[in-house]
């Protein structure tokens, strides 16, 4: 890797010291820990013992896989005050910024029990949608309580369906995680011309904001096939958020039950929508390596 140092530590980061003694002097080397969850790969920055400015240009040249580290998201990691260990603050590829992220969150969980000796019954996090609790309940897999789903009904955006060659209205439902989603139910998702339909629906009029998109099959009453195009980052293997939309979407109509194994192109999620509303999402994550990045 041009500019970079790396020392792996195959999952075992209690090796590791922290990746947080930075500072604002921009000739000290970027230290950062790359993690990933069924493939969502983020380049995590430790920025709890003192800060670092992360611009635009930073996250581009991080998240570029052939000049930088390579990544879906860079998560910046900073005080999170009174209430919650860390502050996560989610920088997509493309320089925006999302609210949250179901898989970072996990990833995040394991970095501070790892790194930060932060017990598994007490770690939260501050994000942008909110609190949320991550417990530790295998050495490599993690539970977020992802909280209370908004259901905002069914939306018809009207796309260029690539394979058919017109203009289609594409029937889904809204869902917010504390980020949106557009969730679309179809009976085979592989003939899904994602890389094509993805952008029209995410950046459609309909979601001022723009919008993460997933695309489900239900295969039974407690499983389904989903894929992801994601708002800010494009199609990513697994999308910890969108598989909780997913989830709630297929069994408040009726499709599922309210447990259900989500699969991704990464891997599996497990999605419980709670009789209290809550909605736990328990999946894998993964430390690749640590390194530093010579500065520009």
């Amino acid at each position: 890797m041009t500019g970079a140092t790396v020392h792996h530590s195959h999952g075992n980061a209690e090796e590791c010291s922290p990746a947080g003694t930075l500072t604002e002097d921009r000739t000290t080397p970027l230290l950062f820990t790359k993690m990933h969850g069924l493939g969502n790969d983020f380049v995590v920055l430790d920025h709890l013992t003192a800060k670092r400015t992360v611009t635009p240009e930073l996250v581009a040249r991080l998240a570029d896989r052939r000049y930088g580290v390579g990544c879906d998201q860079v998560v910046e990691l900073v005080e999170g005050g009174t209430e919650a260990h860390a502050r996560m603050i989610i920088h997509n590829a493309d320089g925006s910024q999302a609210e949250m992220c179901g898989n970072a969150a996990r990833c995040v969980g394991m970095y501070l029990r790892q790194h930060r000796g932060v017990p598994d019954s007490e770690l939260t996090l501050a994000t942008g949608a909110g609190p949320v609790k991550v417990h530790c309940v295998a050495p490599d897999r993690i539970t977020v309580d992802m909280g209370h789903p908004k259901l905002g009904g069914a939306l018809s955006p009207t796309v260029a369906w690539p394979l058919r060659g017109e203009d289609v209205p594409v029937l889904g439902m809204v869902v917010s995680m504390g980020n949106p989603h557009f969730v679309v139910f179809r009976d085979d998702v592989g003939a899904v011309p994602l890389e094509q339909v993805g952008p029209l629906l995410s950046e459609h009029g309909a979601f001022p904001g723009r919008t993460n998109v997933e695309f489900v099959q239900v295969l039974d009453d407690g499983r389904v096939r989903m894929r992801v195009w994601e708002r800010g980052a494009g199609i990513t293997p697994a999308c910890g958020t969108g598989a909780c939309a997913a989830a709630v979407a297929a069994a408040a109509r009726g499709a599922t039950g309210r447990r259900v194994v989500v699969h991704l192109d990464g891997g599996d999620l497990t999605i419980h929508w709670q009789d209290d509303d809550r909605v736990l999402m328990t999946g894998p994550a993964v430390e690749v390596f640590q390194g530093r990045m010579t500065p520009p």
